[in-house]
């Protein structure tokens, strides 16, 4: 196998301190022999064997044959090493090279690598299907076992060369597992399985415990919370698939699937009484990013999207559908081990800080999406039936497996009140138009006709309600509210694709909080230039939060500029509609006070 240099030095100076952290050179001498040649070469030669011998572990020697080691001087430059069946070349002018003041040892990471192909030959390492599973080469839903020819877990790579082919990602592994001591915090389900493949647990360099909580940045907040947090796989209590009900939207059709991840508060211990935690709920949601002002339903179908895993309150998922889309929300509890639960939180992790795919609506979308984290997390879940295309499909492949647990939503009064079903806000809209109604006897028939009014038309009626009467009507004012700000957006979307000069300012406004929001939702962009791979540790964490919290209040100022701008430009009736709404609301609200204030 070719080593291939790359450019820069950043190869020859990535292990740091890997000698000495490796302990001194007292193990039993690996199987390989350098043929003879010059003093200073066989000197240098043999040194190099002693250090590979001190971080090669006995169970691993064991299962290399004899092998033979050649310093070469006619590999091309951009070769950094190769191995053909017992022979490993490496180049002279590698073996020379001294161990850096720094302890970084190139021709050690070298010659390992070329070790993890033979173990990988004799092994089958890089053909392991649950190797393959946490590597990246994730299986195709509806593609009979055929896998992804790309791996898409390339952000925070510790070295590109990995996404070559399973046995370069093998072999670069092998180097970082027995050289780096952050491997197992880095990459912990990888480490797990080497370890376990290789039968040398324990193996690699000391290294201090790795932190029990897993980062996470939340998008979308209101600036209450910083976005970077930290997330133990200990306080999540439950993992339920968050089915949003379809529409007869193209794109709604068939419904969205989520994973809701329910966590106790902090100092709770885990149990049913978590699921009153709702602050505390995140949801997983894989989605395309829209880095453009008009969505294309073509880009979408072509995979020209970045497809992202969002990581967002639960309040937010159940506004965002219950309210403004009108769709009801099913939670339905995976049946699912605590080792298993924290399993599944561990790989979402994993995908959210290195996962870069691509959307496209009919291959790989958010029911495709959830299943390859389901499959990839939990290797019981890998031997069930699962793949599915479609969000209800999904979910159906999940209840008949036994995975999901459907039952609890039998009881419709019961599913709500626990929190297993959040129904659309319709029906609800519709009981408070009953209220006010019967109160007030309303010039319209039904809340849909009642929303559809001018605001103007609605105004006078704010004022006549008791108490029971105005708390309604205040709650459908605000449902007018989004109502009309929907047509808003639909409006604005349509101006801003078009080349036209008045709405340029908002148009680069849209533009500058696309660019904050991109950077928030692929995490790895936030450590662009600070060295690591893999989950960032304590160091990287500092400088992520402090990049995600100046987005983050870049990303709040810009779009309320961007909500002032862009209204400036809607015709002057959608103006007016916006503004009258919205002082309808302080109205309701202010008379609700007095009413309030009357009845104590």
């Amino acid at each position: 196998m070719n080593r291939t240099r790359r450019a820069g030095a950043a190869r020859r100076t990535r292990w740091a301190l890997a000698l000495v952290l490796a302990g001194p050179a007292h193990a039993a001498a690996l199987p390989i022999t350098a043929p003879a040649t010059d003093a200073t070469t066989r000197a240098a030669t043999a040194a190099l064997l002693e250090r590979a011998a001190a971080v090669v572990p006995a169970p691993l020697r064991a299962q290399l044959p004899p092998l033979r080691l050649h310093p070469a001087d006619t590999l091309p430059v951009h070769v950094h090493g190769r191995q053909r069946g017992h022979d490993i070349q490496l180049p002279r002018e590698l073996v020379l090279a001294p161990v850096g003041d720094d302890g970084a040892d190139p021709a050690l990471a070298a010659l390992l690598h070329e070790i993890g192909h033979v173990l990988d030959a004799r092994l089958g390492l890089s053909r392991d299907p649950r190797l393959l599973d946490l590597a990246g080469w994730q299986l195709r839903p509806r593609r009979f076992g055929l896998r992804d020819a790309d791996n898409r877990l390339r952000d925070r790579s510790p070295d590109p060369y990995e996404l070559h082919s399973p046995k370069e990602f093998v072999a670069v592994n092998l180097e970082h597992f027995l050289l780096d001591p952050r491997y197992r915090c880095r990459r912990p389900a990888l480490h797990r399985h080497f370890a376990a493949r290789l039968g040398v647990d324990g193996a690699g360099p000391p290294a201090a415990p790795c932190p029990e909580a897993l980062p996470f940045v939340t998008t979308g907040g209101l600036g209450t919370t910083p976005p970077l947090h930290a997330l133990e796989p200990a306080r999540v209590y439950a993992v339920e698939y968050l089915f949003a009900e379809p529409t007869r939207a193209p794109m709604s059709r068939w419904g969205h699937g989520m994973l809701r991840l329910v966590v106790c508060a902090p100092g709770r211990a885990p149990g049913p009484d978590c699921r009153f935690d709702l602050d505390h709920h995140r949801v997983l949601s894989f989605r395309a990013f829209v880095d453009d002002v008009q969505i294309s339903s073509w880009r979408g179908l072509t995979g020209h999207y970045p497809s992202r895993l969002f990581v967002l309150p639960l309040s937010q998922v159940v506004d965002e559908y219950t309210h403004v889309e009108l769709r009801g929300l099913r939670s339905v509890p995976l049946r699912l081990q605590p080792a298993e639960i924290a399993a599944v939180v561990e790989r979402a992790a994993q995908l959210h800080w290195t996962y870069d795919g691509r959307y496209t609506f009919l291959g790989n979308n958010c029911a495709t999406e959830t299943f390859k984290l389901l499959h990839d997390a939990v290797p019981r879940l890998a031997s069930e039936r699962l793949a599915a295309i479609t969000p209800n499909g999904l979910l159906r492949k999940l209840e008949r497996r036994g995975i999901a647990d459907a039952s609890l939503l039998d009881d419709a009064g019961a599913a709500v009140r626990l929190g297993y079903h959040f129904p659309a806000a319709d029906a609800h809209y519709r009981d408070l138009f009953e209220v006010a109604d019967s109160a007030l006897g309303l010039p319209v028939g039904d809340a849909d006709g009642w929303l559809d009014l001018a605001a103007d038309a609605r105004s006078p009626w704010l004022d006549q309600g008791d108490l029971r009467a105005t708390a309604a009507l205040l709650v459908l004012e605000e449902a007018a509210l989004r109502r009309t700000e929907g047509r808003a957006r639909d409006v604005l979307k349509r101006r801003l694709a078009r080349p036209d000069a008045d709405a340029t300012g908002s148009r680069g406004l849209l533009e500058q909080v696309l660019v904050a929001e991109g950077l928030l939702v692929r995490p790895a962009a936030l450590l662009a230039g600070v060295p690591g791979y893999g989950l960032p540790q304590a160091e990287e964490l500092q400088a992520a939060g402090d990049r995600a919290a100046a987005l983050d209040t870049t990303r709040l100022d810009q779009a309320d500029r961007l909500r002032q701008e862009a209204e400036a430009i809607l015709p002057r009736g959608m103006q007016l509609e916006l503004e009258t709404t919205r002082a309808n609301i302080a109205r309701a609200a202010s008379r609700l006070r007095a009413l309030s204030a009357s009845t104590d």
